[in-house]
């Protein structure tokens, strides 16, 4: 898939398809700690790889928050702009499901399905994209999530 920015008409083209999948992105201890520090969130299962060694999970895991927070690195890699946009910002998420934990030292990447494109109002377009954030080796997505995006045109 091409990163060139596209037309509006040429970007409805693509809704159905997929837009691409983004290389994997390793979640060692040291980001799952940064994040747990960032959002004071230092639950054990995360943090304290004895504690949680102890627990069915066998060890610590990334935070949900975490995974879906990647979302916009994954997006940036394989998602092509639309042509003419001044800004893009989160609209909103529809239908997240956190499927399988992501054990630290884990491989990610995000797969990404154009689902909708809308003109909202004159030179404002609401995307809609299906996206799966795969973990290397399970048969399970870590999550899935229909993520929203406003794009805002010149």
């Amino acid at each position: 898939m091409s990163r060139e920015p596209l037309e509006p008409a040429a970007y409805r083209a693509l809704i159905g398809r997929e837009l691409g999948v983004s290389g994997w992105r390793r979640i060692d201890q040291a980001t799952i700690d940064a994040f747990a520090d960032l959002t004071d969130d230092h639950q054990f299962i995360h943090v304290d790889p004895a504690r949680a060694r102890a627990t069915p999970l066998g060890g610590t895991v990334a935070h949900g928050f975490l995974t879906l927070s990647l979302l916009s690195h994954f997006a940036h890699e394989v998602v092509p702009r639309l042509a003419g946009a001044v800004m893009s910002v989160n609209y909103g998420i529809e239908r997240l499901r956190f499927l399988a934990p992501v054990p630290a030292g884990a491989r990610l990447r995000g797969r990404f399905v154009l689902k909708d494109l809308r003109e909202r109002r004159p030179r404002e377009w609401l995307s809609v994209l299906s996206v799966q954030v795969e973990l290397e080796g399970s048969d399970r997505p870590a999550l899935i999530v229909e993520w929203l995006g406003l794009n805002v045109l010149s």
